[in-house]
């Protein structure tokens, strides 16, 4: 579930089709730049009520999907 809410947020805000994206996508591949990373983190942080450090959020959709699963079960 996590990670389709991250899939869905990250496709939102680079306004492509969530089908191009899974677990293993990475934000280089994206083209993510570093507004973009900090939208997108302040986009997750509203989604999910929880503040995200960007440099434990990982590489890799899969990578920040574990750290918001662990971060909302604390």
């Amino acid at each position: 579930m996590t990670t389709e809410r991250v899939i869905r947020v990250i496709a939102e805000h680079l306004e492509v089709e969530e089908s191009t994206l899974n677990e293993n996508t990475t934000f280089a591949e994206l083209g993510v730049d570093s507004l973009d990373a900090v939208e997108i983190m302040m986009e997750l942080e509203d989604e999910f009520g929880i503040e995200i450090k960007a440099e434990e959020a990982g590489k890799s959709v899969k990578e920040l999907s574990d750290y918001i699963s662990a971060k909302t079960e604390e």
